[in-house]
């Protein structure tokens, strides 16, 4: 059962495909993390200090400021290990916490608590801290009409919660796999034998197997964009140009046609590249190294 802050996000921000998906890696996680947890006999230092029937209350703490999601998993987590435990969460999905600042209350027995404990937090601690790190990227480029993207960069079995996170916090997921967008790549296009023919095959493809599903390309120097414009791809990605190139790229393409900036994003260069009139900018950072998000839970 999703608290009604998490139900209603995913409902307004995700398709019934996509929540289904991410409802089953979820449990298959959580299911992995015990396995991994407990081995064959659980936790021994749990169960030698403390008896069953002993119950306690315990509170998950922020110990930064940032900006919260993946609190619907907290109770997934404890009733996984105990379905007697009783979980509170305090804080709403995209709510900017402060240091300090109480997310949840746990009830139950202390054994279950404490078993379920690093695996609650390992669970918020990236959700929240892919969030937080999109949040601020995002917060960079406000008032320059670009959308920050998602890429597939992320942990294998995450993929769902990861582009969760990154929607939490103010972005927008690129294509979810290699199944619902067309993105041709240098590689492609150098087996293929150019873009031409490169995007002709994409769309043959498309129309014979009756796909519906948009066409990007990667682009590396200014005549690769053009031969991208003539070719009508629906985005084209200006792939690890200088700024100097993303301008004139940008210029060339003059809105007729999406653009996306992708490679060697970082806070120093965003609002730059932003203020070029890119459509939109990808950032692989976003969840292939995210710092974690400092949580802690206290027994009271």
């Amino acid at each position: 059962m999703l608290d009604p802050s998490a139900k209603d996000f995913l409902n307004v921000h995700f398709s019934n495909f996509f929540r289904d998906k991410l409802y089953k890696e979820l449990h298959h996680l959580i299911e992995v993390s015990f396995f991994e947890d407990l081995g064959e006999i659980g936790d021994i230092t749990s169960n030698a200090i403390f008896d069953q029937d002993e119950s306690a209350t315990a509170k998950i703490i922020a110990k930064q400021d940032g900006v919260f999601a993946g609190g619907f998993v907290l109770p997934l987590v404890f009733k996984s290990c105990d379905p007697t435990v009783k979980v509170i969460v305090k804080a709403t999905e995209g709510e900017r916490l402060t240091k300090k600042q109480v997310v949840a209350t746990i009830f139950g027995p202390i054994k279950s608590i404490l078993i379920g404990e690093r695996t609650a937090l390992n669970f918020i601690s990236r959700i929240s801290g892919i969030s937080t790190l999109t949040r601020n990227y995002v917060d960079l480029v406000k008032g320059y009409g670009v959308t920050i993207l998602d890429t597939r960069k992320t942990i294998p079995g995450w993929r769902y919660l990861d582009k969760y996170a990154v929607v939490v916090g103010g972005g927008s997921n690129h294509r979810i796999g290699l199944f619902d967008m067309v993105l041709i790549k240098e590689n492609h296009i150098t087996a293929a034998g150019g873009i031409d023919r490169a995007v002709n095959c994409c769309k043959k493809f498309l129309t014979s197997n009756k796909i519906e599903a948009k066409i990007e390309i990667e682009t590396q120097n200014l005549n690769d964009v053009k031969q991208a414009i003539a070719a009508k791809v629906d985005r084209i990605m200006l792939d690890n140009m200088d700024l100097n190139m993303i301008e004139q790229a940008v210029r060339i393409v003059n809105k007729r046609i999406e653009t996306e900036i992708s490679g060697g994003i970082n806070v120093d260069n965003l609002k730059n590249v932003a203020a070029t009139g890119v459509d939109y900018i990808s950032i692989g950072r976003l969840t292939h190294s995210v710092a974690g998000f400092d949580f802690s839970l206290l027994v009271e």
